[in-house]
């Protein structure tokens, strides 16, 4: 199994979760990433009970609950800061065995980098041409010194949202499309207690994670026309969210000018037919991107490495049709039933403007009892990863 070579392409938290699952398995990997240096950028993220597990059984999961904090408990609130629907955290743990997590997406990055051998990771290294037949695999690719060529028993995309490999090898596939939000995200410094909590109003969304060591992860989405900018991101969102509740105006007025990220969302509308082409397996976002709403982007991603992992436990022996049409059949179900219930939830929630339709649908969360409520987020958070 020593002999089995597997290249990822792409160095994000999906990427590197994958070199895990197959490094953990024997293979030897190859982490290509375009960036000039391995790092993620973004703020923070929430880690559902799934991704939770998922990392249990990449080893990692102790390491990521101490650089954590286990989700307070939290729910939904309208702009005047009225709970809608509350989320009972003993009542989450005796369904799921976990609560959520949330993370600063640097330390989850971190954590998983560390754990791969620092000679498997690659930066500045540019994939231009990805091909597969039935035994083998290749990557070409530029790097600072020159092209260079990788020949590989798989090939992982990992390569995100606008994936290269996707587009190469599923060329019919009409790409990612504008989902109709935009979002700003960022990670600050915030000592007092608060819920993970998501704030609606029409249009609108607000919501904040702790994610441990005193730091707060805060996110606010808008309906908007793509491509948007302000000369100022920050004065806008004060502008647009000071008078929601609190501790929406300080948690704004605590962020110190320049971290704010801004960035439109798209996803996969269309599905892909299959995760598999040849030796070639997508993973994450280049398999199917998301939208935010169910907080399981990264979360399908590393169930996708952990699946991957598992069924090329035996390595290169039995690519691509069995082990490769297993990952196929287990992932692309699941993770594009998450994508639609992630988009329905949006027009539902954060997407949802006309003031009768919020009145209604604000109405219906009020009167429905917590339990039923976390019954119906669980059954997405409800994974368990493949034996052994």
């Amino acid at each position: 199994m020593s002999d089995s070579h597997a290249v990822v392409v792409g160095g994000g938290i999906g990427g590197l979760s994958a070199a895990l699952a197959l490094h953990r398995h024997g293979w030897r990997v190859t982490v290509l990433e375009r960036a000039p240096e391995l790092r993620e950028v973004g703020a923070g993220l929430s880690l559902m009970a799934n991704a939770v597990r998922a990392l249990d059984t990449l080893g990692l999961g102790p390491t990521v609950r101490r650089g954590g904090h286990g989700e307070a408990p939290g729910g939904i609130r309208n702009r005047h800061g009225r709970w809608l629907s509350r989320v009972d955290a003993t009542e989450m743990v005796r369904q799921l065995g976990t609560t959520a997590l949330g993370v600063h997406r640097a330390t989850l990055h971190r954590t998983l980098r560390e754990a791969l051998p620092a000679s498997s990771l690659h930066t500045s290294a540019t994939v231009e041409h990805v091909e597969s037949d039935p035994d083998r695999a290749s990557v070409r690719y530029r790097t600072p010194d020159g092209p260079r060529t990788l020949t590989a028993d798989l090939v992982v995309g990992a390569d995100g949202l606008r994936s290269r490999v996707r587009a190469q090898l599923w060329p019919q596939h009409p790409g990612p499309v504008y989902a109709g939000s935009t979002a700003w995200r960022a990670a600050i410094a915030f000592a007092d207690p608060v819920p993970a909590a998501i704030s609606w109003g029409p249009g609108a969304e607000f919501g904040m994670v702790p994610i441990g060591d005193g730091q707060l992860y805060w996110y606010a989405a808008l309906n908007a026309p793509p491509g948007g900018h302000a000369p100022d991101e920050l004065a806008a969102l004060r502008e647009r969210f000071g008078d929601w509740h609190d501790p929406i105006p300080a948690l704004l007025a605590g962020t110190p000018p320049g971290v704010v990220l801004r960035n439109d969302i798209h996803h996969l509308a269309v599905p892909l037919p299959s995760y598999v082409r040849g030796r070639v397996a997508l993973l994450g976002d280049a398999a199917h991107a998301m939208t935010p709403n169910l907080g399981q982007g990264a979360g399908q991603a590393i169930e996708d490495a952990v699946v991957l992992g598992a069924v090329c436990a035996n390595g290169a022996e039995g690519l691509p049709a069995a082990a490769l049409g297993a990952y196929d059949e287990q992932r692309r179900p699941r993770s594009q039933a998450v994508a639609r219930a992630s988009v329905t939830a949006g027009r539902f929630g954060q997407q949802l403007r006309h003031p009768i339709a919020v009145a209604m649908r604000d109405t219906a969360l009020r009167l429905t009892p917590g339990r039923v409520a976390l019954r119906s987020m669980a059954r997405y958070a409800d994974w368990r990863p493949p034996a052994g």
